[in-house]
């Protein structure tokens, strides 16, 4: 070998070594940098460099995809704006029982849990959700209270219909009569042959009308009692009921005669009993 080929010798194994060291320090820094991004995640596998981010890996010339993380859900946030929803719903609700339910019962615990969520934007979700229930339970309370109320109003209201029925039925003079019967029997034990003088007498009397009027004596009533005012003992509606004036007129004629066919006998003789 000439001093020529000793040189280009020499110069072929310098520049094998220089491109030896400079692929290990690639690799190197290569490794270096990966594992200054995903530190863990970053090695050499057998001549393999590995890097990985949050996204994807890289092995050697292969790319591996992993799915990102969604964004993360608010939980407290969620709970506020269900406890805000349950909120409006409650306070809409109540306001709007608040006017069909006032004069039928006690508004003050409903008009009371309305305003305690008046602001209920600035509470927390917990105290918020606590409110609307009361509310809304209030709410409900309200509306079967007031439903119990109509019925009762309703009942009343047809109880006063039926009394005021039979009150027109008796006050009439045949209703009168079967009243006067009925209470001759169970109370005195009258049958139908002192029940006909009872009738004679007080169609002489006045003709069985509740209403009718002595201008000259002042006695008054199906008894034509003197004065017509006696016969408040027996029930303060002794103008407008024909069955209080008749049940002073049989006591009457049981303390004073007996019975009614005494009655009319006496009043046979002298015009009056």
């Amino acid at each position: 070998m000439n001093r020529a080929d000793a040189r280009r010798h020499r110069r072929r194994r310098r520049q094998t070594l220089t491109a030896a060291v400079t692929g290990v320090a690639g690799a190197a820094l290569l490794v270096t940098v990966a594992s200054l991004v995903h530190p863990v995640s970053a090695q050499a596998r057998g001549g393999e460099v590995v890097t990985t981010n949050a996204s994807t890996a890289t092995v050697g010339t292969q790319i591996y995809t992993t799915p990102d993380v969604g964004p993360t859900v608010d939980l407290s946030a969620k709970a506020k704006e269900t406890a805000d929803a349950r909120a409006s719903l409650a306070v809409d609700r109540g306001t709007s029982v608040l006017a069909s339910v006032t004069g039928k019962v006690d508004t003050a615990p409903l008009v009371a849990s309305i305003n305690a969520l008046s602001s209920y934007q600035y509470l927390d979700a917990t105290t918020v959700n606590t409110l609307a229930t009361t509310a809304l339970a209030t709410t409900a309370a309200a509306q079967s209270g007031a439903q119990a109320a109509d019925q009762a109003a309703a009942q009343a209201a047809a109880d006063a219909a039926a009394a005021a029925e039979a009150l027109a039925l008796a006050n009439t003079p045949d209703g009168a009569k079967e009243t006067a019967r009925e209470l001759a029997a169970s109370t005195y034990g009258w049958g139908d042959s002192q029940f006909q003088c009872l009738v004679n007498l007080w169609q002489k009397e006045s003709g069985w009308n509740y209403q009718a009027e002595n201008a000259s004596s002042g006695a008054a009533g199906i008894p034509q009692s003197l004065p017509g005012s006696k016969m408040a003992s027996f029930g303060d509606d002794w103008q407008t009921n024909a069955s209080t004036q008749i049940a002073w007129g049989l006591d009457y004629i049981s303390r004073g005669y007996g019975t009614p066919c005494a009655a009319w006998s006496h009043s046979q003789s002298v015009n009056w009993y």
